[in-house]
């Protein structure tokens, strides 16, 4: 199957550049001093990322994983999707109710290709549609038209943060919208619920959404271990929060030593959330010249002062609930781990 063509959103290759300096210059001369988690994402970042997922302290993605594995059956019969005999599952016929799966933030869609493969099974034609802002990272989803028969991969290049994007459905089909990797936890309480209710002011009744989730603290999951997770002994994490001032030095022309910052993670219990820092090891300042964003800028940092560059929120099933209520989705099923790390929930509109 040829792969198909790269849809570009808002967020074209063009406009990359003004987007990440008005962030640098928003972000960087306000106090505190912060970066959006978006801007990881250039080529390197989002192979630092895959690497991140890899890692022995990150359980996220292969809780999930797991998850996956083990409750794809149940998720596409929630949406109506029946299953085939094991005896038909080389021949799936057509089916009255089938799905088009969308996807915020996918990435190279390395875990979705999980869910992909067992949807293929019970539908001869699985349309998936990944949203992301790495163009890299789509150009690797594309791969999943190979190794998965009947899939179509149609690639949306926007920031579903700020950017419009529309969804692709296909004639006879429900929606499947993924929001996976606890990646709603990178957002404010009220930033989590604008990004669902946006997707739902999309959605039709009877679609669905599936939104993992990483749980907070508990009995069988130490802060320790949270912690961990975000700053692995490997080093992965820190390099992956030190590449966007490798990127704003590439971009922009900024002239940041990485070499004077080190990464830091850090557990916030009042707001439920890891934080990620870059801490200034000594005094400094840092240019970045005039482009079409302003005038030439002078950031200066004092010796331990931090940039505040991602948090990840950590919920309760009860919380999640609470969210997708509150963004147009009624919760209909939850899949937890054994140990009560991660949850996905299958929610739908009505």
């Amino acid at each position: 199957m040829t792969s198909t063509a790269v849809v570009y959103g808002v967020s074209e290759l063009s406009t990359t550049n003004y987007a990440v300096a008005c962030e640098a210059r928003a972000g960087l001369t306000q106090t505190p001093k912060t970066l959006s988690p978006w801007l990881f994402y250039d080529e390197v970042g989002s192979d630092l990322f895959e690497q991140i997922t890899t890692v022995p302290e990150y359980y996220l993605t292969r809780t999930e994983r797991a998850l996956f594995e083990a409750h794809s059956a149940t998720i596409f019969s929630e949406m109506g999707v029946i299953a085939s005999e094991p005896s038909e599952a080389k021949q799936p016929v057509e089916l009255r109710n089938g799905l088009t799966v969308v996807e915020l933030g996918a990435g190279t869609a390395t875990k979705t290709g999980v869910l992909l493969r067992a949807l293929a099974l019970r539908q001869p034609k699985v349309v998936y549609q990944p949203i992301d802002v790495s163009v890299s990272a789509l150009d690797q989803a594309k791969i999943l038209e190979t190794q998965i028969a009947g899939v179509s991969v149609r690639p949306y290049v926007a920031n579903y943060v700020s950017d419009e994007y529309q969804i692709e459905r296909t004639r006879r089909t429900r929606v499947l919208a993924l929001y996976i990797g606890s990646s709603i936890g990178n957002f404010a309480p009220d930033e989590a619920c604008s990004i669902l209710r946006r997707l739902s002011a999309q959605l039709k009744p009877g679609d669905g959404l599936l939104l993992g989730t990483d749980l907070a603290p508990g009995p069988h999951k130490p802060v320790e271990e949270l912690c961990a997770a975000y700053d692995d002994a490997q080093g992965v994490t820190a390099a992956f929060n030190l590449n966007v001032l490798v990127r704003l030095n590439r971009e922009l022309g900024a002239n940041f030593v990485a070499a004077k910052f080190e990464h830091v993670a850090v557990w916030n219990p009042g707001k439920s959330r890891i934080e990620m820092h870059l801490r200034s090891l000594a005094p400094q300042t840092v240019t970045i010249p005039e482009n079409a964003a302003g005038p030439s800028i002078a950031i200066h940092f004092r010796a331990g002062e931090t940039i505040h560059t991602e948090n990840s929120y950590k919920f309760t099933e009860n919380r999640v609930a609470e969210l997708l209520s509150s963004s147009g989705f009624h919760p209909s099923a939850t899949f937890t781990d054994g140990q009560g790390l991660f949850a996905l929930t299958l929610a739908r509109v009505l």
